[in-house]
């Protein structure tokens, strides 16, 4: 396979969108002014979409207009930001009333118990990602594909709608063409299409509280009273949406998202049963990472781009999580933890997934290796083309950086990137 040539993201503090992205963007910015980032009308709109009123438990509200008011004060929305924004936040409230109005008709759903999950504590751009990709081939693995994170509960009406025609992926479908559009660098840095896996922090946004809602805009606020606030009744709430997502499709959930490097308690308050993998990586190497596709994205949503005010926000915040790590790491069972490295987990990517599923006690037969190794050989890295990153276009200064880090890479030791 010839690999395409590096990329090199040279427009990052002054993008530039191709013509078919332009005309995207203002069809969009278009519909801006007659939208209202409020609870009540975003409220209001999903339950027009849905016909349906119960949203549960009201204390969600509190969250809504929190982060309602720092998109509309911090967050400097371009127009087409402010479309994109309140479309998902209008998703969440109508995902959030048909997890509802699924567990009103059918109470039995609430004895289903959600068991022993696997949960990947890292970093962002630290391997996690094809982890969470390659264990997924399994089918007694239970993940989330994004069409399904997108839009977890179907409406009444496409209940009976099943295999490739839902219509669940096929707006999904829609949705991943329009993002390449806009961002056709993206998936050289994560990819994203219809059956790849996602995150739970979909499942979370739709309770208002997950940290991954900082990557659409810089909001302090928001940010302040996620970090001073008891998560436990969030992953409360995700483990709700699990049991409910298990009355479709069961299985041994996998999960993986970077706010749980700080939240190993709520964890463990929720899934006192879990097996913890604790991915590490040269936070360097993540920080060039990160920033670069935090900044790309950023265009998606903002006036104005700024990279080295970006750069200093999430530097911040992965201190933040890795800080949290460290001090936490040790409440995970021994017995059910493992510390899997970034550069012997990509030497022999199958042989770790072997060693962690020994460590989760959780079958690893030859029909799971066969299927992981397909999935290597159709999923190359880098087969859409690597990512130069610059840390300049930010104002980082890696040897700073890596003192700054040094509490976490001596505490796990872990191997330092050269040219990172």
């Amino acid at each position: 396979m010839v690999r395409p040539a590096p990329i090199c993201i040279t427009d990052l503090a002054d993008p530039e969108f191709s013509e078919d992205a332009k005309t995207q963007i203002a069809a969009m910015s278009m519909l801006a002014p007659a939208l209202r980032l409020e609870p009540e009308p975003l409220c209001a709109q999903a339950i027009a979409e849905t016909g349906l009123h119960d949203f549960g438990d009201e204390g969600f509200r509190d969250r809504l207009a929190l982060l309602a008011r720092a998109f509309r004060e911090e967050a400097d929305l371009s127009p087409a930001g402010v479309v994109m924004v309140h479309s998902q936040i209008v998703t969440w409230l109508k995902n959030r009333l048909l997890m509802r109005d699924l567990l009103n008709r059918h109470p039995e759903i609430a004895a289903i118990k959600v068991e022993r999950p696997i949960v990947v504590v890292g970093m962002p751009r630290s391997g996690t990602t094809h982890l969470h990709n390659l264990m997924s081939v399994d089918p007694a693995i239970r993940t989330l594909p994004f069409w399904e994170a997108c839009e977890p509960f179907p409406h009444e009406s496409e209940r009976l709608v099943r295999g490739a025609g839902d219509p669940r992926r096929e707006r999904c479908a829609q949705g991943v063409a329009e993002l390449h559009t806009l961002l056709p660098y993206f998936r050289n840095m994560h990819e994203v299409e219809v059956d790849f896996v996602e995150e739970e922090f979909m499942l979370m946004q739709m309770d208002f509280a997950t940290n991954v809602i900082e990557t659409m805009s810089l909001m302090p606020s928001y940010r302040d009273w996620y970090k001073a606030t008891d998560q436990t009744p969030h992953y409360t709430f995700l483990k709700h949406a699990m049991g409910a997502l298990q009355s479709f499709r069961d299985g041994r959930w996998l999960l993986k998202c970077q706010q749980h490097l700080e939240q190993m308690q709520p964890v463990l308050n929720v899934f006192p049963d879990s097996t913890f993998i604790f991915t590490h990586r040269d936070p360097v190497a993540v920080v060039a990472s990160a920033v670069t596709m935090l900044a790309y994205r950023a265009r998606l949503f903002n006036r104005k781009v700024d990279p080295v005010r970006i750069g200093a926000y999430w530097v911040d915040r992965i201190e933040s999580l890795l800080r949290g790590v460290v001090r936490d790491h040790a409440l995970a069972p021994p017995a059910r933890s493992l510390h899997v490295h970034f550069k012997e987990f990509m030497a022999d990517e199958v042989a770790m997934v072997r060693r962690i599923y020994a460590c989760a006690n959780q079958p690893f037969t030859e029909q799971v290796q066969s299927a992981m190794h397909t999935y290597m050989e159709t999923h190359p890295r880098g087969r859409f083309g690597r990512i130069i990153y610059n840390m300049a276009d930010f104002k980082l200064d890696p040897g700073a950086l890596r003192e700054r880090f040094r509490f976490y890479t001596d505490h796990f030791d872990v191997e330092l990137e050269s040219g990172a």
